[in-house]
């Protein structure tokens, strides 16, 4: 398994490029607009440590996040998606986002952190029972 990135809801995207760049000393690796889904995601790193990253994502449409919701989740890349997901289900931990594309799961640690499993290289071909599975709770 490989740590990849931890996502942070932002409120204002210019503030916190300030904040972790200019002040903080992290630099730009990558940002991607998608216009469909009114959001911004904006990659950030220390120079001398590109892999662990900070993901900052932007939502257009302001909104309060309580509760913590700025915070989004821990991401982990996996060998198999499927191997990894059956081993935590087995060891009774709930699948909230089943692996239906062979790609992405998601589940939840005890304090309800949310914890994003991707696959290492491409997708896997989907398959039972994880294709059919439904999502359960939030993640």
């Amino acid at each position: 398994m490989k740590y990849l990135h931890t996502m942070v809801r932002v409120k204002d995207l210019a503030k916190s490029l300030n904040f972790y760049c200019d002040k903080l000393g992290l630099i730009e690796i990558s940002r991607t607009e998608f216009e469909q889904g009114r959001f911004t995601l904006v990659f950030l790193a220390a120079e001398e440590n590109t892999e662990s990253q900070v993901e900052l994502t932007y939502n257009w449409d302001l909104e309060d996040y309580d509760e913590g919701r700025n915070f989004g989740h821990l991401a982990y890349a996996v060998d198999d998606i499927y191997a990894t997901c059956q081993k935590l289900k087995d060891a009774g931990v709930t699948i909230n986002r089943p692996p239906r594309d062979g790609y992405m799961a998601f589940v939840r640690s005890p304090d309800n952190i949310s914890i994003e499993l991707l696959q290492k290289g491409e997708p896997k071909t989907a398959m039972e029972p994880w294709s059919s599975m439904e999502n359960t709770g939030n993640w």
